[in-house]
């Protein structure tokens, strides 16, 4: 890698000139290796390794001695510049290093190569062959990308990296660990590094520099070397600063510029300049195994310099001979590190700018104010800076900040801006003050150029042409160049000038040249500032004349910029390895270029947004832990942050990146997220089981028995695997992030070899299922056969004691002796709870649901010893199957057999609950399994296990694959593919979403779906399974009834085998609700003729469950839309739906909008009407949750509070309803549905909620008003927003104010009317924030005993509670009402608790 500490200069005369050191210079020519090649510029993709442009020089006569190194010749042959000599030599010749800052390192100038061929020779004589040597015979360690020998195949295949260290990154929490490799700590990529050598917006230049050959005007006798200037006073001459020629010289040739002083002008050989601050910054970089000169207070720790000699650079072609080690560098930073005295071309400040650094100082400190502690701090720092100044006197120079990469042997060097003569705030005031107020003739760019131009001219006439004549400030020509402010007096100032007012008749003011003589110090001070300023306001006026070149196109001027700028970004981009040609640009979304969340996670990686890849990123991940691996869990976070991001963003997520994330949790990496979620999982915080708060300062003893204590909930939960991870990851992450070695050991042991349940049962040799006695006993034999093994057995049963929860084994430990089994007493009076399987939660909710129901309950029990098995199936012939439909359908001897025996096994289980002197009963897996598989299922499974090698047992049915998604329950109206929204009934499967996902309601109603006419059809919330538009016109076009000898219709289709129920999963709770009821009314068929009756309600689920309503649909008539007729019908129901909305509805709007509604018939909307003609005992009203978002394709569960009460009457609903309240109520519910739409686009429609919106729009243009200047932007468009933002909010008031009016007008109506009353009796809770996960458990009202107190059943768990918590606004919550259920006032249907009662044997006596 070649470096950048030469200077170029030019001869215009082609000639070399004599330097007293004996280095001859060239001509550029011969410079750059022919005489008609010109060097590239700096935006050209030319080798890097040419170095930087610098500033060079026309030398028109031999220059005093200087410590600059003058240019060497570049042979022809080479393209390839080889690098800079970057060693250092001992007396005896042998290179000498300075890999440590303790060690006093220079550069001394006179070691430095000299002559051109020891820079730009053959290879052979390439200083850095001889390192090269040195590697080669002192071999150090080999570095791959693991030290140690570890390797991750993947991260290996897809970063290359090198360094990284296998037990330093497992351990990176421990600081033993980390001290024995020292680190160097945080790095940054090399666009960072650009980015901080100076500002990006920036632009730098390097300048080369041409001495003005000026032709000197007719000499006056020379003044003595000390006159002063003023003594020379004459008129402002317009030719002298027009044409820049002074028609009176007072200087001789003796006296110019010699082209040293103008090439020194600039402040060192490496500094480029930028305009926006009118400074200088000093770049150098290098590849160098020697360290740069350290500064004396600099303590910081490198890389490793063993590592660092081994890489030359980690870019550029033939850097890495064996293939690149890194993808890119990886800088260092260390900040004032290198004196800039000791550089080999040191950096001297000038006694001028020391000067000026101290005024500014003190200048600052005058301006703190009076407060005492704000003066004496700004006191402490003005001293240590002046003993900064003194540390200059005595061989400490500037401190310049050091760049160095970990990897290699490249470094850079950079420092702060070197302030210009001139404050920037001066040049940009002036030129803004001559753009804003031109001369009539001129434009404002013209104005301040020929201003610059005419400050220049000032400056060269005294520099070269020795002018030392005062110029008056009011001359004709001074004021048309120039005008004169205070701005511009103090530019004049600044460059040494004197202004002094002239007294008299007409008070003027003149300019007067400074003392530049070289004979005297404050003459050189001068002069030096001089040709400062003068280049500086050169270099200046060079780049404004580029910026606004347009503007001066026609302008044509005498005078000459002696100065030429390169812009210097892709030549130091080049060498640190940031160009665009080395790091690609624009990978990063343009979304997240936007976002600015994400910057601070690259940030911190050490990356920028413009330079992100998959790649850069990960290396950027690796680098940053392997350098400082105390902050791995920060580095992690960000690169985490940094992936998410991208992969939320992206359609196609990078496989590199998952494959990096992966990976990186495979080893243990965690974000601090996750950390924040540990304490919480060990019990930590006021609502934990602990009730106290993580902090650091809690001890390690507290945290490890808050580990165990949450293992222990976790194996007295039945061993979740998920929950004893989910514990020893949080433990793990604790321990790591407090640096505790003790800690992580127990973690350690416990991942390892810890005593667990499994283990527990292995070192006892007794099986899982044995009892706590046998257990005891076991155990004793144990401890006399193996003495030696007392604690370790001790430790198992402790641990099986936990798992259990088992007092008596607890007792046992504590005690050595067997107090016995302890039974916990329970009220004889209480209802039993029942124990889960799996995710059986809502089917527990259902069978204790089915035991309150009175007649249903007195139906099965009789069926306890009943399996089906003893019955003749020749008996039944198929016309008395024929006989008999279930759910719409006819049923096969087998389903018949199934499910007597599903009743068999349900009387038991109502046995139980009625008899059991436990808390909670354990349904059996049989009565699970045939309640959540349906007979369809079991066959098809029948059939797939004739072909397929699964042997799945009741023990693969709980644990078997990943939950598939679930539901709250089935689908009513129009959505697509999904079936008949009935809970009792079999439910059609014709076609299915997602993974069988059912959908309660969906706002299109062109697929409405409507009951089939046949009076034998399955009960349906909302019509029959499968029905569609073609219903509606089979109703209207009346077909003739179907003959008997029409074929049953087939089973439902069978589910793929992914989707067969499992006890581990939630499962579709309408389709298990479907299947019980089929099969108990199906397991109480009569095949004797016995058991028709009168209603046709032949079974107790008809008589219970099923009602009738009548449908009326107005329609067009086959001649035309105006022709309407009216078609009736009769279906059977068992079940309601209420649509769940979001603005105020009570269960009544609910029925409402169902009873009251349209349909799509021929792409027209026709009406609906749907009354009740027959009422059954038990009403089961559907509360549909689970929207259906056709944007998305996903389901949604809607939270939204429905009220209810205590009672509901249906009147208004009756098809026997007094007409002309029913013409009155449609009217209003009409106007109460545009209403409620109404606020619904402006609450909760697209875009919404409009007034949030609109006010957040003002708010936004408003502050751009206030910063910009926008045409579009005025008061009225803000005024105009803030009026339509009170009128959105008006109308939202006037809305809902209409819409409660007419709510209270329609009860009004129907307040009298209480002929159908029906009392809540049960409600099934859903608590969940989606439909595909969530927990059941339902209230049931204490019926007929005490109707003011309700029962919850939670699983195993029963407990009372007030109505007032069944009826509560669940407003904010998702535990909400699923399912409601009422029974006719005064049927007796309901009958809650129902106990066995002992006393009873005693009172009937013998």
């Amino acid at each position: 890698m070649a470096d950048n500490d030469t200077i170029k200069s030019s001869d215009p005369h082609g000639d070399p000139a004599p330097i007293s050191d004996g280095v001859t210079t060239i001509s550029p020519s011969t410079f750059y290796g022919s005489q008609n090649q010109r060097p590239p510029l700096p935006n050209r993709p030319a080798a890097p390794s040419l170095g930087s442009a610098s500033t060079g020089h026309y030398a028109i006569q031999p220059p005093e001695k200087s410590p600059f190194r003058e240019p060497e010749l570049v042979p022809d042959d080479s393209d390839q510049l080889p690098a800079l000599a970057d060693y250092a030599t001992n007396q005896d010749g042998r290179p000498f290093m300075y890999d440590t800052p303790q060690q006093e390192s220079v550069w001394p100038a006179s070691q430095w190569p000299s002559q051109g061929s020891q820079y730009y020779g053959s290879t052979s004589s390439n200083p850095f062959s001889s390192t090269d040597r040195w590697i080669a015979s002192n071999a150090g360690p080999t570095w791959g990308p693991f030290e140690g020998g570890w390797v991750n195949e993947s991260t290996r295949r897809s970063v290359t990296i090198d360094g990284r260290n296998e037990s330093e990154e497992i351990h990176w929490w421990n600081e033993q660990v980390r001290s024995n490799s020292a680190r160097p700590g945080h790095g940054i990529l090399p666009p960072v590094l650009a980015d901080r050598l100076h500002h990006p917006e920036h632009t730098l230049f390097s300048v080369t520099v041409t001495p003005p050959d000026l032709k000197l005007a007719p000499t006056q006798p020379q003044s003595a070397p000390s006159e002063s200037p003023n003594q020379h006073r004459s008129t402002d001459s317009a030719s002298s600063l027009a044409s820049g020629q002074s028609p009176h010289a007072s200087s001789s040739i003796a006296y110019l510029p010699t082209g040293e002083e103008v090439r020194t002008a600039v402040p060192h050989p490496n500094a480029y300049y930028c305009r926006k601050h009118n400074g200088w910054v000093l770049l150098i970089w290098k590849s160098s195994s020697i360290n740069p000169p350290f500064s004396r207070s600099f303590k910081g720790t490198l890389p490793d310099p063993s590592r660092r000699k081994l890489t030359n650079s980690c870019i550029g072609d033939g850097e890495q001979p064996l293939g690149p080690a890194n993808i890119t560098h990886h800088f260092h930073a260390y900040e004032r590190a290198v004196n800039a005295r000791r550089l080999p071309h040191p950096f001297n400040a000038s006694q001028w700018e020391n000067e000026e650094r101290s005024k500014l100082r003190h200048r600052k400190m005058t301006l703190r104010g009076d407060d005492p502690a704000t003066v004496i701090s700004a006191l402490e720092q003005v001293a240590k800076e002046d003993r900064m100044d003194v540390d200059h006197e005595e061989g400490e120079g500037d401190l310049l900040d050091l760049y160095v990469c970990c990897q290699c042997s490249f470094y850079v060097i950079a420092s702060d801006v070197i302030p210009g003569v001139v404050p920037v705030k001066m040049l940009e005031d002036l030129v803004k003050n001559k753009m804003e107020n031109p001369p009539p003739d001129k434009s404002g760019e013209l104005a301040a150029f020929i201003t610059l131009e005419t400050i220049l001219r000032i400056i060269e006439n005294r520099v070269w042409r020795g002018e030392v004549r005062t110029l008056l400030v009011s001359g004709k020509t001074f004021q048309s160049r120039l005008g004169w402010n205070s701005t511009l007096a103090r530019i004049f100032e600044c460059l040494g000038f004197e202004i002094t007012n002239i007294v008299g008749s007409v008070p003027d003011s003149s300019l007067n040249p400074p003392n530049i003589d070289p004979n005297s110090p404050a003459g050189r001070a001068a002069r030096s500032k001089l040709l400062r300023g003068w280049l500086e306001l050169s270099a200046w006026t060079a780049d404004f004349s580029k910026r606004f070149a347009p503007a001066l196109k026609t302008y044509v001027s005498s005078h000459h910029l002696w100065v030429k700028l390169d812009s210097a970004r892709e030549e130091y981009q080049h060498a640190i390895g940031a160009h665009p040609e080395q790091i690609a640009r624009g990978q990063l979304p343009q979304i997240l270029i936007d976002d600015n969340k994400i910057d601070n996670s690259l940030l911190n990686l050490g990356l920028t947004k413009t330079t992100y890849s998959p790649d850069l990123l990960a290396f950027a991940y690796f680098a940053q832990a392997r350098c400082n691996p105390a902050q791995t869990i920060e580095y992690f976070t960000s690169f985490y942050t940094v992936c998410q991001m991208v992969m939320t963003v992206t359609d196609e997520p990078s496989q590199t990146l998952q494959s990096f994330v992966f990976d990186e949790r495979e080893r243990g990496r965690f974000t601090h997220e996750d950390f924040q979620d540990a304490p919480a999982c060990l019990g930590f915080g006021v609502h934990g089981t602990l009730s106290v708060e993580y902090e650091d300062d809690v001890p390690d003893d507290f945290v490890e028995n808050a580990w165990r204590d949450a293992i222990r909930r976790a194996w007295r939960e039945g061993g979740d695997s998920q929950r004893l991870l989910a514990a020893n990851d949080a433990f793990r992450r604790i321990a790591e992030m407090r640096g505790s070695e003790a800690l992580w050991k127990k973690w350690e042991q416990a991942k390892d070899g810890g005593m667990s349940p499994e283990r527990a049962y292995s070192t006892l040799e007794v099986p899982a299922e044995i009892d706590d006695g046998m257990l005891i006993t076991i155990f004793s034999m144990r401890v006399e056969d193996q003495p030696n093994q007392v604690d370790r057995m001790r430790e198992a049963i402790s641990v099986i004691a936990e798992m259990r929860d088992s007092e008596r084994l607890r007792r046992f430990l504590a005690t050595g002796s067997d107090p016995g089994e302890t039974v916990l007493a329970t009220r004889q009076d209480w209802p039993r709870g029942l124990n889960q399987l799996g995710n059986t939660c809502y089917l527990n909710s259902l069978l204790q649901y089915f035991y309150t129901i009175k007649d249903l309950r007195e139906a099965i029990v009789p069926l306890l010893n009943s399996s089906g098995k003893s019955m003749d199936e020749d008996k039944l012939t198929d016309d008395d199957l024929k006989r008999h439909r279930v759910g719409g359908r006819l049923v096969t001897r087998k389903e018949i057999l199934r499910s007597k025996k599903f009743v068999s096994e349900l009387a038991e289980l109502f046995w139980h609950l009625e008899h059991a002197d436990i808390a909670s009963i354990t349904p059996t897996m049989e009565l699970a399994k045939l309640a959540l598989v349906t007979s369809k299922d079991e066959e098809d499974d029948i059939e797939q296990t004739a072909t397929d090698s699964s042997n799945d047992t009741d023990a693969t049915l709980v644990e078997d694959a990943l939950p598939r998604t679930g539901t709250l329950t089935s689908s009513p109206v129009g959505s697509p593919g999904t079936s008949s929204s009935s809970v009792l009934g079999k439910r059609s499967r014709e076609k299915e979403i997602g993974s069988r996902m059912s959908i309660d309601s969906v706002t299109d109603k062109d697929n409405y779906v409507i009951i089939s006419k046949n009076p034998d059809a399955g009960p349906s919330g909302v019509g029959g399974p499968g029905a569609s538009e073609t219903d509606l016109k089979d109703i209207i076009e009346e077909p003739a009834p179907a003959s008997s000898g029409t074929k049953p219709p087939p089973l439902p289709p069978r589910k793929t085998s992914e989707s067969v129920m499992m006890f581990g999963r939630q499962h579709d709770v309408s389709e298990c609700m479907d299947n019980c009821v089929f099969q108990i009314e199906t397991a109480l068929l009569k095949f004797d003729g016995l058991d028709e009756s009168e209603d046709g309600k032949s079974s107790v689920v008809k008589r219970l469950f099923h009602g009738t309503l009548r449908q009326r649909l107005v329609a067009p008539t086959s001649e035309g839309l105006r022709a309407l007729s009216t078609h009736e019908t009769e279906n059977v129901f068992s079940i309601l739906p209420v649509s769940v909305s979001d603005e105020g509805y009570d269960l009544y709007d609910g029925l409402s909008s169902y009873f009251h509604s349209t349909a799509q018939l021929y792409s027209n909307t026709v009406s609906m009407e749907i009354t009740l003609v027959d009422l059954p005992p038990v009403l089961q009203i559907q509360l549909q949750r689970v929207q259906w978002d056709r944007e998305t394709g996903q389901s949604w569960k809607s939270q939204a509070y429905v009220k209810f009460g205590e009672t509901i009457c249906v009147d208004r609903f009756l098809d026997s309803a007094n007409p002309d309240k029913r013409v009155r109520s449609k009217a209003i519910l009409t106007d109460l549905s545009r209403c409620r739409d109404r606020i619904h686009l402006l609450t909760t429609g697209q875009h919404a909620p409009f007034t949030s919106a609109l006010g957040n729009t003002h708010d936004i243009l408003k502050g751009l008003y206030e910063m910009i200047d926008l045409p579009e932007l005025d008061d009225q468009l803000l005024s105009d927003l803030t009026t339509e933002q009170d009128y959105v909010r008006e109308e939202l008031e006037l809305l809902r104010a209409t819409a409660a009016s007419m709510k209270q007008e329609l009860e009004d109506i129907w307040k009298d009317e209480h002929e159908a009353v029906y009392e809540l009796t049960s409600v099934f809770i859903h608590r969940g924030s989606t439909p595909q996960w969530g927990h059941y458990f339902f209230y049931s009202r204490h019926l007929p005993e005490n109707p003011d107190s309700w029962f919850k059943y939670n699983d195993s768990e029963v407990s009372v509670v007030s109505k007032e918590e069944v009826l509560a606004d669940t407003t904010g919550s998702t535990a909400n009402p699923y399912m409601l259920v009422f029974v006719r006032k005064g049927s007796d249907t309901i009958s809650t608790v129902k106990r066995f009662d002992p006393m009873s044997l005693e009172d009937e006596g013998p």
